[in-house]
């Protein structure tokens, strides 16, 4: 008894060092010269109108956005959340190698596999995949111990997960799907009989029940934007590279990984847990079948590193050399790739080395094609510009009550409302949820409009007969921001017919949803 106290006192040391670690890394690991990503100017604009469900993601987020603002919005608090999700998930992983008898040079492989992967630049961005990665994980880990244990808590503790993950990102249902026929055919297919299996999907639909109204009630805007996704960005994908991509994302702990995959179908010690690879399978062939996003299935690797970490430790318990080797690899090819992985160049630097970042595929977009930055890169560059230029516009308005500042999209609009020296400035779009959040009590006499780089109409020639003064304050001129050259117009002394016409296209909008 008094070796195992020592020994419990090491695990757990080490246990919060990674997980220290993990948090520090997801703020030093990222150029001070990147701003905010487009998509979470949206996610933290979502805590000012709460609500059971919104046209671009579930509701989850917006409650952890209401966090946010609650302990002051600011930068910190946004990329500490992700973090500590994403230490979460890597605290999910250690319980999975406990569960499975590995001893502590696995759970530190398991640990050393998330840090060192694209985990970790997942997690820096404020975005519902860093809490769709830790759901899918505990939804693991709460299978294993109930198939292990046969005890119900363990089934709820799966049904809430899968709610949360539902409410988080509808991309859990791909999970679901996987999971059902890879239990059917196992003999875990005996927890069909259980009555709490059904007592726990009943608690998972009562928790899910809200945006199911919601979605119901506002007509399934989801299979909208599926659409619309599907039409935009998923065209451009490939099914060859969506399967490399599984691979590159995890090109550091790869050993680990293929140790996980081929453990779970050759190895006898994990034969009885072969749903999991049956589950990884059918998830991926579900995936590719819909041309989904390569990260989509990012979630269906941290159980399979655990396993691939207590496999190798038991093949190479004596191999003290070949284990130190493992970790060396792992780190150190992790750092040799970390500029491709994290954002730790700034967009000069990445230009000078394009055809580094070009031979992994780094600089292809959603559209299909080779630019000078990332995308996400890209759009982390020019909203603080943008912001200053609004908030020059709006100071020169006096009548702010009858001011509308409407933008080109999305990202533009939470970047204003983020970065603006104004509170409440309440930029707004007719893109994503923004075109639900117009203030149209009275009637518009000025308007901020912000156009996009794509710019058709520079000279404003549209707007030129219903208003009589437009200046354009500005545009967008941060280098390699996806942003660059748009404008930000003032449009003064609005004729009556505006409101009416802004009114028309909200509700067209609206009905285009």
């Amino acid at each position: 008894m008094k070796d195992k106290n020592p020994n419990r006192l090491t695990e757990c040391s080490l246990l919060v060092l990674f997980l220290i670690l993990k948090l520090i890394l997801s703020f030093v690991l990222v150029n001070s010269v990147y701003e905010l990503q487009r998509d979470e100017f949206l996610h933290l604009d979502q805590a000012n109108h709460l609500a059971a469900g919104f046209t671009s993601v579930p509701p989850l987020t917006s409650l952890f956005s209401w966090l946010i603002k609650a302990f002051g919005n600011r930068v910190f608090m946004v990329k500490l959340v992700p973090a500590l999700m994403g230490a979460v998930t890597i605290f999910y992983c250690w319980k999975i190698v406990d569960f499975l008898k590995g001893n502590l040079v696995a759970k530190c492989l398991v640990a050393v596999a998330c840090l060192c992967s694209s985990l970790l630049r997942l997690n820096t961005l404020y975005q519902p995949n860093s809490f769709d990665v830790l759901a899918w994980t505990a939804i693991f880990y709460y299978l294993l111990k109930y198939f292990d244990k046969n005890e119900a808590r363990y089934l709820y503790a799966f049904a809430i997960f899968v709610a949360l993950g539902f409410l988080n990102k509808y991309n859990i249902l791909f999970l679901v799907i996987g999971l059902l026929p890879a239990i059917i055919i196992t003999s875990n297919r005996k927890v069909f009989a259980n009555k709490h299996l059904y007592l726990a999907v009943l608690l998972a639909l009562l928790i899910i029940s809200p945006n199911v109204i919601w979605q119901i009630n506002h007509h399934f805007p989801v299979l909208t934007h599926m659409k619309i996704l599907q039409a935009t960005q998923l065209v451009h994908v490939k099914r060859i590279d969506f399967f490399i991509g599984q691979f590159l994302f995890f090109i550091s702990s790869i050993f680990i990984l293929l140790a996980g995959i081929g453990s779970l179908i050759f190895y006898k010690d994990f034969r009885k847990h072969s749903w999991i690879i049956l589950t990884y399978l059918i998830t991926l062939i579900v995936f590719s079948y819909f041309k989904a996003k390569d990260y989509y299935a990012l979630g269906l690797y941290p159980v399979l590193l655990a396993f691939g970490a207590v496999y190798l430790s038991r093949v190479l318990a004596k191999k003290h050399i070949l284990l130190g080797l493992l970790f060396v690899f792992n780190i150190g090819s992790f750092i040799y790739l970390l500029p491709l992985l994290m954002p730790v160049y700034n967009p000069d630097e990445i230009v000078a080395h394009h055809k580094r970042f070009e031979r992994v595929g780094a600089l292809r977009w959603e559209d299909g094609e080779n630019h000078a930055l990332p995308q996400d890169y890209a759009d982390m560059r020019g909203w603080k510009e943008l912001a200053g230029l609004v908030d020059s516009a709006y100071g020169k308005v006096k009548d702010k009550s009858t001011l509308l500042i409407r933008a080109d999209n999305y990202g533009q609009a939470g970047a204003i409302n983020y970065y603006s020296k104004y509170k409440n400035i309440n930029a707004v779009s007719y893109n994503a949820d923004y075109l639900y959040w117009f203030k149209m009590d009275k009637p518009i006499k000025d308007l901020i409009m912000i156009t996009g780089w794509h710019d058709e109409d520079p000279q404003r020639k549209r707007e030129q007969p219903y208003f009589s003064r437009i200046t354009k304050i500005g545009e967008i001129k941060t280098p390699y921001a996806r942003e660059k050259g748009a404008g930000v117009f003032l449009l003064e002394d609005a004729k009556t017919e505006v409101s009416s016409i802004i009114k028309s296209e909200i509700e067209e909008g609206k009905n285009d949803h």
